[in-house]
């Protein structure tokens, strides 16, 4: 058994069990995987595909069960590589980051900017979807890191690290009776008009949802989008009242946008960073942590990654105080 054959074999799962597609990602032969895992399954006397004529049908009870240790294989000697490109001091390398829209429109752009000056031979691949498609990145280990909010059951896998705060505002027009109310909003008010919000997660409970059962309340969204740029153009067309993260308000939106204070109606958001336990973090990893979450020291965020479960390092942050991000009004305000 050799590693290039366990190489071939993950390729082949991540490429949906076409060996055409293994081989294109690998700049290789369609035979020569074909042979190889022939030989593969040949040594371990077993199958680890059903086959439907000269194609893969489906992965075996026992396939997956090497399919799975083939990546923890794999990931150790990714570990072994990391750790000796750093005690030589060298910092090259990639960085492949998972996130949501809001992460990746609203949040990184700063941090991305800087880790590019401070590493400019690093390779940062920034790869966007849902909670879903995010954790099935981590779970075929496509990606280092996982930036995200909520759905922590989904990534039970990963070492997550809260980084901050947010609550959710109601956008509205100018013109809308909403932007004229004098007195709080709450859920009541809100439900009279219909919503427009972010897309709801398949698994788990919404909690936008459920803030308006507990209140016995049936919203009525209208539309959902996972870019809040959409779901703004939206509200200006009159369609809706808006729900989005307060980090997705900016100065510009201003202009014709009202931006209401819903801070209470809805429970606060923690948006987390995580990596898979097992892995052994570069140090400009650890350095592009810091700069997500300044309020992480390295050696904080090193003494976490070597934790082995969530508990320890749950307890290992508990101190550390989170900051809350909002938008423009928070900007205008912190310059003030």
């Amino acid at each position: 058994m050799t590693l290039k054959q366990l190489k071939y074999l993950i390729a082949i799962v991540d490429s949906g069990l076409n060996i055409t597609s293994a081989a294109e990602r690998l700049y290789t032969s369609q035979p020569g995987i074909s042979k190889q895992l022939k030989q593969l399954e040949a040594e371990l006397g077993m199958q680890l595909f059903t086959r439907k004529g000269k194609s893969l049908a489906a992965i075996t009870p026992a396939g997956r069960e090497v399919i799975d240790r083939a990546r923890k294989i794999l990931r150790e000697v990714a570990n072994i590589t990391n750790l000796a490109s750093d005690l030589t001091g060298e910092q090259e390398g990639t960085l492949s980051i998972a996130t949501t829209h809001t992460q990746a429109r609203y949040v990184l752009p700063d941090v991305i900017r800087t880790f590019n000056e401070r590493y400019p031979k690093v390779d940062l691949e920034l790869h966007q979807g849902t909670s879903e498609q995010i954790a099935e990145l981590v779970s075929t280990h496509k990606v280092d890191f996982a930036i995200a909010t909520g759905s922590q059951k989904l990534f039970s896998n990963l070492t997550l690290l809260p980084i901050y705060y947010w609550n959710r505002i109601a956008l509205v027009p100018k013109k809308h009776p909403l932007a004229r109310l004098k007195k709080p909003l709450d859920l009541k008010a809100l439900s009279a008009y219909p919503l427009v919000t972010y897309v709801f997660s398949l698994t788990g409970e919404s909690s936008f949802k459920k803030a308006f059962q507990d209140e016995g309340l049936e919203p009525r969204v209208v539309f959902t989008a996972r870019d809040a740029d959409i779901i703004k153009t939206y509200v200006r067309m009159d369609m809706g009242v808006g729900v989005i993260a307060s980090m997705a308000y900016e100065c510009q939106d201003q202009e014709d946008l009202k931006a209401i204070d819903v801070k209470g109606l809805f429970p606060r958001v923690t948006t987390w960073l995580g990596f898979p336990k097992d892995m052994v973090l570069r140090s400009y990893m650890v350095d592009f942590i810091h700069l997500f979450a300044p309020h992480y020291s390295r050696r904080l965020i090193s003494d976490a990654a070597n934790l082995e479960t969530q508990e320890e390092v749950d307890a290992l942050l508990s101190e550390v105080r989170l900051p809350t991000r909002g938008g423009c009004e928070q900007d205008q305000a912190a310059a003030a």
